[in-house]
């Protein structure tokens, strides 16, 4: 089907270039039908997921070639920059947003307008296919932050103030909750706030065994590596405590006093990370987390954890692995008494190679697929949450689950982990550890861990 596809397309770019030839056609326009091929490079996604799109892309451009390709997350990045170090690399490819500041140097801007060739039906009696040379405006920065949640715009706009990257999806961090735990301990209300009541929830919801530990969790928090996206969650709760994670000027300040602060004694990081290891303390009446307990989505897929904290990609995981967990989705939640809710984000962004030859072109796909009507046949196919606000409200309504997860889009922040964002996560990982198993103070811990975050930053 492929091959015949390419066939088809093939003929028609043949008989627009030599059809009309020097009669019809300029020779700019000539030029601009030549046949090229772009390369595209993703993970997680398969080829049916754009298919359509790409189908779509060639009816206007049929002398563009878009070649797929999926990878494993494993072996991506590895793969990725060795391609573009020999020359061999895609033209378009997707790394995660957290990766932007590390591929700066590797990353061709959006231009500020294109120029393609694109088949326009001309003639009154006799109807023929003419090629037209056309220049279009590319999306400003304004235009991106118009259609865009806020949080593309601070990835993606580096300090050139030009675009490097749109993405098709944005992911944020929601609360997947046990309905017959919740149930069975008598909590009616879903928790909205890091308060007391939330506190006393955990408590009910936690079992102890005087043999085993712990062997009903009321949520997954106070760990490292059995907590999936720990270093997330554990930043999050400091940005909505007030910590600057990060300056304008690549200082690390979760660790310290924000600037202009009313109180120089309260430290927003310190005190959200005493709050997340809280959870690990036997000494604490949270306490329902420990080291030997298996990993968190391990926990809620067989029942035995009540809340967890994770992204919409878990959502069929756990319906194809437990079909009949009764679980559902709400929102993550906020510190009791802030004006603005704080939410987090994990996205990829597509992005375009410095060294592709075609970059115009590439970066013509890249604002094809990402825009309203051709994300919204991927986010179909993939049932991911969106990344444009005009489609934030259609997706609730048609689907009020993974609704939750684009509702909070529009709050939704992140912040640089250096280039290095595997080390970041190790480090945090180490922190939390160390203070938790009492090897080190509070402040200590903290303190540390900035300065070794500090270092993958310069």
């Amino acid at each position: 089907m492929k091959t015949k596809i390419t066939a088809i397309l093939l003929l028609f770019i043949l008989i627009l270039t030599a059809g009309f030839g020097c009669k019809r056609v300029d020779k700019a326009t000539q030029e601009a039908m030549e046949p090229i091929s772009l390369e595209y490079w993703r993970v997680f996604d398969g080829p049916d997921a754009f298919d359509e799109i790409i189908a779509n892309y060639n009816a206007i451009h049929p002398s563009i070639t878009i070649t797929y390709k999926k990878l494993r997350y494993d072996e991506y990045e590895e793969e990725l920059l060795n391609a573009l170090a020999e020359d061999r690399g895609p033209d378009i490819f997707s790394i995660h947003n957290t990766w932007m500041k590390k591929y700066e140097n590797k990353l061709a801007p959006l231009p500020a307008e294109i120029t393609l060739a694109y088949p326009v039906t001309k003639g009154t009696v006799k109807k023929e296919i003419v090629p037209e040379l056309r220049t279009t405006r590319s999306l400003s920065v304004k235009d991106l932050k118009d259609r865009f949640t806020d949080t593309v715009y601070y990835d993606t706009v580096f300090d050139d103030n030009q675009i490097y990257g749109l993405p098709l999806s944005v992911d944020t961090l929601a609360l997947y909750y046990n309905r017959d735990l919740l149930n069975n301990a008598g909590i009616t209300d879903i928790p909205q706030y890091w308060n007391r009541d939330f506190q006393k929830d955990i408590k009910k919801l936690t079992k102890h065994d005087n043999r085993y530990g712990i062997i009903q969790s009321g949520v997954a928090l106070g760990g490292s590596d059995n907590i999936q996206r720990f270093s997330d969650i554990l930043s999050v709760l400091m940005m909505q405590n007030g910590s600057v994670m990060i300056t304008e000027t690549g200082q690390i300040m979760f660790h310290a006093v924000p600037p202009n602060s009313l109180d120089n004694n309260y430290n927003p990081g310190l005190e959200a990370l005493r709050f997340y290891t809280d959870f690990s303390n036997p000494s604490k009446e949270v306490y329902c987390w420990e080291e030997g307990l298996n990993d968190s989505l391990e926990m809620f897929i067989s029942g035995n954890l009540a809340l967890m904290f994770s992204y919409s990609y878990n959502l069929p995981i756990i319906k194809a692995r437990s079909p009949k967990l009764n679980f559902s989705v709400a929102k993550l939640p906020q510190i009791e008494g802030n004006s603005l809710d704080i939410n987090f984000a994990n996205y990829w962004i597509e992005v375009v190679s410095k060294k592709s030859a075609h970059s115009a072109e590439a970066w013509d796909f890249v604002q094809f697929v990402t825009s309203v009507d051709q994300a919204r046949i991927y986010l179909n196919k993939t049932d991911k949450p969106t990344a444009l606000r005009a489609l934030i409200n259609e997706q609730t309504e048609e689907d009020p689950e993974l609704g939750i997860f684009a509702k909070q889009i529009l709050t939704a922040k992140s912040w640089y982990k250096g280039k290095n964002p595997t080390a970041m996560e190790a480090i945090m990982g180490e922190m939390i550890d160390d203070l938790v198993a009492g090897r080190v103070e509070l402040k200590t811990a903290i303190n540390l861990a900035a300065s070794k975050v500090q270092q993958t930053i310069q």
